[in-house]
């Protein structure tokens, strides 16, 4: 078995430890049946011996130890050392190799390409939102995007977040996954248990036009559809007026546009797609057995599962 790169049919949830949250996740859903867009994962081996074979695990442990957490700049400076130094050194010709013919397997030109802490949505601490993803990245750009989701276990914030979590003692990891790109007319996340109230008969669904980044970094206010599983059917829909919306940038990457007026005010999700979308949760969370928060995409009609993992404030 290739120690480095795995396709999502290879994983499962148990796989934490190599593939990270998303990446064990995304393994799981995709055995179940569930619709995930076709990838691979970088595993964390990959990370642990670009850090071995350059030496960069002795600097990065050198820099941990210089930080004040309780100062700003320290963690600025260990953060642009670090990612610098990162930068600069070349991507494990072996490991490159593996994922260069993985790509071709997944015969889209464009992948998303997301970060995966081995400790993240994990009991200890959940590290979503704390390292990056990079959309319609493309073979030619891959691996340095690769290596720049690896350096982003040193973004400020995620420094900041391993001293306050306690986590700088301890051995984080972190894991790439590599998926096909939706381009999303519409996306969004889904509670199955209502997030502010607590009540597990309800769902929440959030929806926004073009990538959910906008969304999950609150750059957007969405709509929000409300379901009671008990009785199977919508309870209420809040529709949001929504300005603007990330769409993908020819070449590769993303830009900001205005969404166009006649959609402005427009209910992003009809009825029927609401339903079915809520469908697909409930048997998500029922696979899990507790509280799911999912992220979904919708492209050309066709729904897609692009993350899930545990609510964690319930």
């Amino acid at each position: 078995m290739n120690p480095y790169v795995l396709p999502f049919s290879k994983l499962t949830k148990k796989d934490v430890g190599i593939a990270g949250g998303k990446g064990s996740n995304l393994g799981e859903m995709a055995k179940a049946g569930f619709p995930v867009p076709p990838g691979f994962v970088v595993l964390s081996t990959a990370f642990e011996k670009f850090l071995e074979e350059t030496d960069l695990n002795i600097e990065i442990d050198k820099w941990l130890h210089k930080i004040n957490p309780k100062n700003i700049a320290s963690i600025d400076r260990a953060s642009h050392e670090l990612r610098d130094e990162m930068k600069r050194t070349d991507f494990p010709a072996d490991i490159g190799q593996l994922i260069l013919k993985s790509f071709p397997k997944l015969g889209e030109k464009y992948v998303a390409v997301r970060s995966s802490a081995t400790a993240e949505d994990s009991s200890i601490a959940s590290w979503a939102g704390e390292l990056e993803s990079y959309l319609y990245v493309d073979k030619g750009n891959l691996l340095d995007m690769i290596k720049t989701c690896w350096s982003s276990l040193f973004t400020p914030r995620a420094i900041f977040y391993r001293f306050e979590k306690k986590l700088h003692r301890m051995k984080v990891s972190v894991a790439v996954v590599v998926q096909k790109m939706v381009n999303s007319e519409i996306s969004g996340i889904t509670f199955t248990a209502h997030p502010v109230t607590k009540d597990r008969n309800q769902m929440v669904i959030e929806a926004g036009w073009g990538q959910g980044e906008s969304i999950v970094a609150g750059k957007i206010t969405p709509d929000t559809y409300i379901y009671d599983k008990v009785i199977g059917s919508l309870i209420d829909i809040n529709i949001s007026s929504q300005k603007e919306m990330i769409v993908s940038k020819s070449g590769s990457g993303t830009k900001t546009v205005k969404v166009p007026k006649i959609k402005a005010s427009q209910q992003k999700l009809s009825g029927e797609q609401i339903m079915k979308l809520a469908v697909i949760c409930e048997k998500i969370e029922k696979h899990y057995r507790v509280p799911q928060d999912i992220e979904w995409a919708l492209e050309k009609n066709k729904l897609y599962i692009t993350q899930t993992r545990p609510i964690t404030t319930l």
